[in-house]
């Protein structure tokens, strides 16, 4: 398998193309592993990690904790579906032309990149100053509970594993994935976009140099791929029937008592009485 596509300039010189497509099948047929794999895995492990920890029961003391918790509001989850269908149409115009499945492509991918683009920018902003921008990111009690969490799995003791706050340690892995594909094909290609006739620009494909561009197309495809097993995963666990209640919650915004004090630490994801979308 190779890695890379090589070519010549009109000079003669050996210059990088792009990834080879062989990665593109590699990223779809190891999502597809990785799936299998943890259907074997919750079958087998996760009724023995439920029986360690107590089986996920509701935690007492739930009183005080109204009926319906706010957990994606509308703002969120209007950038998330925004995301997701830009993200659909950037796979589908990106990858279906490579696997022989011809249209017009073109116009629809870079419209839908700027549409993701947007999103994003949208999102940072909203995340940083409305949200509690923290919840999604890898702290040191994530760690030090996935530590707890592989010693329960290779039968050692570890103590009882503490529940976690807003978002699991795999939703952070998960985030800081799509960050890092997300910021590689966004900035390669809005630089790529000086290749292609726009409505504000003239194509320009003498920006950078041929093997500047080539940089560019393998970032690009980097990215692009990753996002393929991303997607796939993602979609995945969202119609797993014990994650059903949190696919939910992405379309209404609320999880109910029960399912909160079944699977979070009130002390690790505070709320309130009134806690209602504001």
């Amino acid at each position: 398998m190779e890695l890379f596509e090589w070519g010549s300039n009109p000079w003669g010189q050996e210059t990088l193309v792009r990834i080879s497509w062989d990665l593109l099948y590699l990223a779809f047929w190891g999502g597809i592993a990785f799936i299998l794999f943890h259907v074997v895995y919750a079958i087998v492990w996760l009724p023995k990690l439920a029986r360690a920890n107590g089986g996920g029961e509701a935690e007492a003391g739930g009183a005080s904790v109204p009926a319906r918790i706010l957990r994606h509001t509308s703002a969120a989850r209007f950038f998330h579906w925004v995301m997701a269908a830009a993200m659909i149409a950037l796979l589908i115009t990106g990858f279906f032309p490579i696997v022989g499945i011809q249209f017009p492509w073109v116009t629809i991918h870079w419209i839908s990149g700027v549409l993701l683009t947007i999103s994003i920018l949208y999102h940072i902003v909203h995340a940083t100053f409305f949200l509690d921008f923290w919840s999604i990111w890898i702290l040191p009690a994530d760690l030090r509970e996935a530590w707890q969490r592989v010693r329960h799995q290779m039968g050692q003791e570890a103590g009882a594993i503490r529940k976690h706050g807003k978002y699991p340690l795999d939703h952070k892995l998960y985030h800081l994935a799509v960050t890092i594909a997300g910021l590689a094909v966004i900035g390669t290609g809005i630089v790529m976009m000086a290749r292609i006739d726009g409505a504000l620009w003239p194509r320009n494909p003498y920006l950078l140099s041929d093997a500047t561009w080539g940089l560019m197309y393998v970032l690009h495809g980097f990215g692009s791929v990753l996002f393929v097993t991303l997607t796939l995963t993602h979609i995945y666990f969202a119609i797993r029937p014990e994650k059903l209640w949190i696919t939910r919650s992405m379309i209404f915004g609320y999880v109910d008592r029960d399912r909160y004090l079944e699977h979070h630490d009130p002390q690790r994801w505070v709320v309130s009485r009134d806690s209602t979308e504001g």
